[in-house]
């Protein structure tokens, strides 16, 4: 049985993927401080409690699971708290790349999967956005993972390691079958802030900014179930096993989705209209995301199978009021 360790396995994504792996037939550890992530979204293998700033812990991790296969999810991923605070970004997403390479090359690691974002492109040049996209990040977070993918193409070349990185949209949704979902302090993310804005009287949703060059004038983005991204790192994790060099795909669905049709999205599933305020674009903040998932379609054989903005929203809401009742 191949085994992964899964840096970042309590967080949102990554424990999707720790189920995917685990129905894939793989032996799942996962390697966490629970800093952002959770104990009880540790559910298809052992939790290894470390931290990647401590080079010490995860030689440990890799030396005692030795793995056939390294899934890295441990990245800070506020927009707004990378820009207050870039050090903090700089640290955990750069240094804590940093000892995780070497500990790989410690004891001999090879193949690495890296959860990467659509935020290293800053703004689009152009729609959809493939791989070749001028990488211009506009704020810290989207600096940090640029340059942790830089880090991996170096070592790779350096040291023969086989790496993947996977730049994420927007991921979204919820495990259809109950047992884990999103959940952020504090939450920044449209979906389940819309939802919140519907069933909690005392929340509201800001629509930042309504004077957008797009069809109802809000601003467009790209929702990607978080199975679907799951069913790609299993996808990508194949893939480094069996090819050299250094990698990266676009994960998308090729559909964008405004935030007013997102909001309408949540009223036909809630049956209850989210309150609305309308606030001003924020700084920076591009009219339009799509991705191009042509070359994940093309080399990984993987296709969104969900790109339905209902079907995304009420596996969201789903979640939020198992939670509610737990």
């Amino acid at each position: 049985m191949r085994t992964v360790l899964v840096i970042g396995g309590a967080g949102y994504v990554g424990s999707h993927c720790c189920k995917a792996f685990a129905a894939a037939g793989w032996r799942v550890v996962c390697f966490d401080n629970l800093s952002r992530g959770w104990r009880d979204a540790v559910k298809w293998g052992p939790l290894i409690e470390g931290d990647l700033l401590n080079r010490g812990e995860i030689s440990a991790a890799v030396r005692d699971t030795r793995p056939d296969l390294i899934a890295h999810f441990a990245a800070f991923a506020y927009v707004g708290e990378s820009v207050a605070s870039p050090e903090i970004y700089y640290r955990n997403n750069c240094v804590g790349t940093i000892n995780m390479l070497d500990a790989m090359l410690e004891y001999e690691v090879k193949p690495l999967l890296f959860s990467s974002t659509c935020a290293s492109y800053g703004i689009p040049q152009h729609l959809p956005i493939d791989e070749n996209h001028p990488q211009v990040p506009i704020n810290p977070y989207g600096e940090s993972k640029l340059m942790a993918e830089k880090m991996l193409r170096d070592y790779g070349a350096a040291h023969g390691l086989r790496t993947v990185a996977l730049r994420y949209f927007n991921a979204a949704g919820a495990d259809a079958d109950g047992e884990i979902g999103e959940r952020h302090e504090p939450e920044t993310h449209a979906i389940p802030l819309a939802i919140e804005a519907a069933i909690d009287p005392d929340a509201t949703f800001t629509v930042m900014g309504t004077d957008f060059d797009t069809r109802d004038g809000s601003a467009v983005r790209d929702y990607i179930h978080v199975t679907d991204l799951a069913s790609a790192h299993v996808a990508a994790g194949a893939f480094a096993l069996a090819n050299e060099g250094s990698h990266i795909f676009n994960l998308g669905t090729g559909v964008g989705t405004t935030v007013l049709e997102l909001l309408a999205a949540v009223e036909r599933i809630a049956g209850r209209r989210p309150s609305v305020e309308m606030g001003g674009r924020r700084a920076g903040d591009p009219a339009a995301l799509v991705a191009s998932y042509e070359k994940a379609q093309r080399v990984l054989g993987w296709q969104p199978q969900c790109s339905d903005i209902d079907t995304i929203v009420d596996t969201a809401l789903a979640w939020r009021r198992s939670r509610a009742g737990a």
